[in-house]
């Protein structure tokens, strides 16, 4: 590395007047490129685990969370919405290293059909999954899926995030604003994706997939008051972006995004006033996402989306159908953020976030979830964080029994450690 900057240093310092042959230069810079290959190659090779023409790369993330609520939250060591206030029981505080996580990519050898794209892959799971006590819990697969692609084009095939709403808030929470905001999730899928660059400067994104409908909307009651079926077609998601800017190392290009989904579900009711099996419920969302940097310390980022049966999408308040009525949920909301960089190590963010059904379609649950927060995190070194951040949560409730507070408040205090490798 250190003969490799000395190339370039003795390339920019030559004297103004030094006439160089272009034969010369050329051949001096593809000596520079052969070199940096090498170095590439040669990190590649320390890092990775190579079975033939294929090459696997570990890592993961050692994540512990400490958080206090003044008030209970759901499901409790995240926060997806605070439940009634509770007159003798309030406060709660939590320590998890649940949210660990390990994962490989895999890279495999190009396929000559398609340009000589590039073929791989990722497993990657965390474990947040509770099957006895928090101290026994499970795995929770998060990604897994394979991928061809190249400079124009992408397939996958597989479980990972949503097409539709690709940014996160800038929290630290596991949950990352899921339900009080924050749309979108992991599915399985097939996805294509296309890219045009026309120029240095600008390049258009399409990305369309065929979803599993993932069954979230079952009643807790015994028995239950219904059960939610796959419907006889997938999941349609689509998105459409634009990037404008350089989009070298190191510059800050700004993308603007338009998505939705339309689907399908299928529910059997047991109860009044909806009797019958196979009774269909749409489920739809239109979105919105902007990423603007405003310098290269200084950013905002959104997404707003309206839709109905969001459940499956962490939409709704994890709400799709009303267990009264029997009929779809209809929601709107997003998050905003902006980011500051007060060094190359320290880092802040705040922002707003809100997840609204409409009123006249929740006759039993959660009308209204909203939540502020900021937090600063300190970069210990390149793989090591840790951050705090403080977070106010309201929630709203209808069709409560008597006696039940209609409305939750909690302030959340969390400090997190994460140890990337």
């Amino acid at each position: 590395m250190i003969g490799l900057a000395a190339a370039w240093l003795s390339a920019a310092a030559l004297p103004a007047d030094e006439i160089i042959p272009d034969p010369v230069l050329a051949a001096r810079l593809q000596q520079l490129e052969t070199e940096v290959q090498r170095l590439q190659a040669e990190e590649i090779k320390r890092l990775v685990w190579a079975k033939g023409d294929f090459k696997v790369v570990p890592y993961g993330i050692l994540w512990i969370t400490a958080v206090y609520e003044s008030e209970r939250t759901f499901p409790g060591p995240f926060t997806y919405y605070v439940l009634p206030a509770r007159p003798n029981t309030k406060g709660e505080f939590d320590l998890d290293p649940r949210s660990t996580r390990l994962g490989v990519d895999v890279f495999g050898p190009p396929v000559e059909l398609f340009g000589t794209a590039q073929t791989g892959g990722r497993i990657e799971f965390d474990f947040q999954r509770q099957i006895d006590t928090e101290n026994k819990p499970s795995v929770i697969l998060r990604h897994a899926y394979l991928e061809i692609k190249n400079g124009d084009y992408r397939l996958l095939c597989g479980q990972t995030w949503d097409v539709i709403s690709p940014l996160m808030p800038g929290v630290l929470s596991y949950a990352a604003g899921w339900n009080g905001g924050n749309i979108g999730y992991r599915r399985a899928q097939i996805r294509g994706e296309r890219y045009w660059a026309p120029s240095d400067t600008l390049l258009v994104t399409a990305q369309a997939s065929a979803n599993a409908d993932v069954i979230t909307d079952v009643s807790s009651t015994v028995p239950p008051q219904f059960v939610c079926e796959h419907a006889d077609w997938p999941v349609i998601e689509g998105r459409a972006a634009v990037t404008v800017g350089p989009r070298q190392p190191g510059c800050h290009p700004a993308e603007l995004g338009v998505s939705g989904h339309v689907g399908d579900q299928v529910f059997d009711f047991n109860t009044p006033p909806f009797l019958g099996i196979g009774r269909h419920r749409r489920t739809w969302s239109l979105d919105s996402d902007a990423k603007i940097p405003l310098g290269s310390r200084l950013g905002v980022q959104g997404e707003f989306f309206i839709g109905e049966n969001l459940g499956a999408f962490q939409g709704g308040i994890l709400q799709g159908i009303d267990p009264v009525t029997h009929d779809t949920i209809r929601s709107r909301g997003g998050w905003i953020d902006a980011w500051y960089d007060w060094t190359p190590r320290w880092h802040s963010h705040a922002g707003y976030s809100l997840d609204d059904p409409f009123k006249q379609d929740v006759m039993k649950g959660r009308s209204y979830n909203g939540f502020v927060f900021t937090n600063l995190t300190c970069d210990v070194t390149a793989k090591f964080l840790v951050g705090i951040e403080i977070t106010s949560w309201r929630t709203d409730w209808v069709g409560q029994p008597a006696g039940t507070a209609a409305e939750g408040k909690s302030l959340n205090v969390e400090f997190h450690a994460k140890y990337s490798f």
